[in-house]
């Protein structure tokens, strides 16, 4: 299936206005996530639906993980990276409150370890990295990148991020020491230096959303990528 070129603000209108159709749960998720048809006005779209209900509840994280999946839409477009797919939060879900996000009909036998093989595919896998230093991920695999059709890549799963406490734990160490490249700095800087938007600023907690922008300030201020700095950098599984 080609990729969806719609603007993303007529896919978002689209998700938060369409009606939403179960066709199945997804295998291998720990999580209730379904995949799903929406039907708006414009158009008709394949999504990832998480419930808030499905969730099995976490002893670190709060309630309400699909929230932080739109927070990482909503962080990924604040600094102009567009990686997340389209994500909205709604209300009246088939299975009650929880996250919408645009399907993406990738080649599932691609990962960040077979990514990470072609050169060409490096700024935005750093961009990744840097992002989850941001968000403070706590579970990039490497099955979280994706790409389609077009060759774009996308990272999805993003329910584990914003804790206040350290957290990272990715697959993607191998720019560790690097120079973050001066485009990227520079929009962290932005959002180091700036309110952050309302939108995301509604989805977290207060003390998350200074969390975050101490994030950015440091890692503005360190310009390289981190180390891993705990005895558990990597998620499990890897993929």
């Amino acid at each position: 299936m080609p990729p969806d070129e719609r603007p993303p603000s007529e896919l978002i209108q689209a998700l938060q206005t369409g009606a939403v159709d179960i066709q199945g749960r997804m295998p291998w998720s720990s999580n209730g996530t379904f995949l799903v048809t929406v039907a708006a006005e414009s158009c008709e779209l394949p999504a990832v639906y998480k419930p808030g209900r499905g969730e099995r509840p976490l002893w670190d994280f709060p309630d309400g993980l699909y929230r932080r999946e739109v927070a990482a839409y909503e962080l990924s477009e604040a600094l102009g990276w567009g990686f997340v797919p389209p994500t909205v939060e709604v209300e009246d879900g088939p299975l009650g409150p929880g996250s919408l996000q645009l399907f993406i009909d990738a080649d599932f036998e691609q990962h960040y370890f077979t990514l990470l093989e072609e050169e060409q595919h490096h700024p935005v896998l750093r961009r990744i990295a840097a992002f989850d230093v941001l968000a403070n991920n706590a579970d990039r695999k490497g099955g979280h990148c994706l790409i389609d059709a077009a060759g774009r890549i996308w990272g999805i799963d993003h329910g584990l991020c914003f804790h206040v406490q350290p957290k990272l734990r990715t697959v993607i160490w191998d720019f560790a020491g690097q120079r973050i490249p001066e485009p990227d700095l520079a929009d962290i800087a932005r959002l180091a230096d700036d309110e952050l938007p309302a939108a995301l600023e509604g989805l977290l907690h207060p003390e998350e959303a200074r969390a975050l922008r101490a994030r950015a300030r440091q890692l503005s201020e360190a310009k390289r990528f981190p180390e891993p700095w705990s005895d558990r950098p990597y998620p499990w599984p890897l993929v």
